[in-house]
């Protein structure tokens, strides 16, 4: 499902990721934890698309990304990558259904179309009584698992989340975190969770442990 070979990347004299080899498979719920400034988040961008390597191979869903366009690479991150930052980055202005569609009608999904899919990853969140609220009416376990929906929206292949729970208070951590396995168990999606949370880590698949831009267990 993801092969990244040979990941370097610095930032002017910084050395961030120093030769990353790294294999996850379809389905898998993996965490990458280490230290700040290990190259944690630098990691999933790249991953994500989001940024470039300054050298090596990044290969998400039998498709190697460094070979795309800015046009494809731009459509290939809204069909088949999901996000999940640490504050959820909604829009204000927005409810929380319109929030979950804005992906759908990035790929030029029919509005019925996107609206049917929004409400029944709201009602598998537990939100549908919430789905005409705006961020600000909403708690923070809420707007995260807005987040979440969202992220699901065009049915990915790959969820990739940055410290999710981060932001949140134990009892929405602990369901934030069950959440990624009933999402996983249901439709399948591979998750990459950077994380400080111990408890998160210690329940995926499998963890990825960074140090000094190095893998040094996985």
């Amino acid at each position: 499902m993801i092969e990244v070979r040979d990941i370097t990347k610095s930032f002017g004299s910084l050395q961030v990721l120093k030769g990353i080899n790294l294999q996850i498979n379809k389905g898998e719920v993996v965490s990458i934890v280490g230290p700040s400034g290990a190259g944690k988040t630098t990691l999933l961008q790249i991953i994500g698309t989001l940024d470039k390597p300054d050298k090596g191979t990044v290969i998400v869903d039998g498709v190697d990304v460094g070979g795309l366009s800015a046009k494809k690479l731009s459509d290939f991150r809204n069909q088949h990558l999901g996000f999940v930052f640490q504050f959820h980055q909604l829009l204000p202005e927005f409810t929380a259904i319109e929030n979950v569609m804005i992906p759908a009608y990035i790929a030029g999904t029919k509005h019925a179309e996107a609206r049917k899919r929004a409400e029944e990853l709201l009602a598998f969140m537990g939100l549908t009584d919430r789905a005409a609220h705006k961020p600000n009416e909403l708690s923070g376990g809420e707007k995260q698992r807005v987040a979440v929906a969202r992220a699901l929206m065009n049915n990915p292949a790959v969820i990739l989340a940055d410290e999710p729970s981060g932001s949140l208070d134990s009892q929405n951590k602990k369901e934030l975190h069950q959440l990624f396995f009933d999402l996983r168990d249901k439709f399948g999606q591979t998750f990459v969770i950077v994380t400080h949370d111990e408890e998160l880590a210690a329940l995926t698949d499998r963890t990825i442990h960074l140090k000094d831009g190095r893998i040094i267990d996985n």
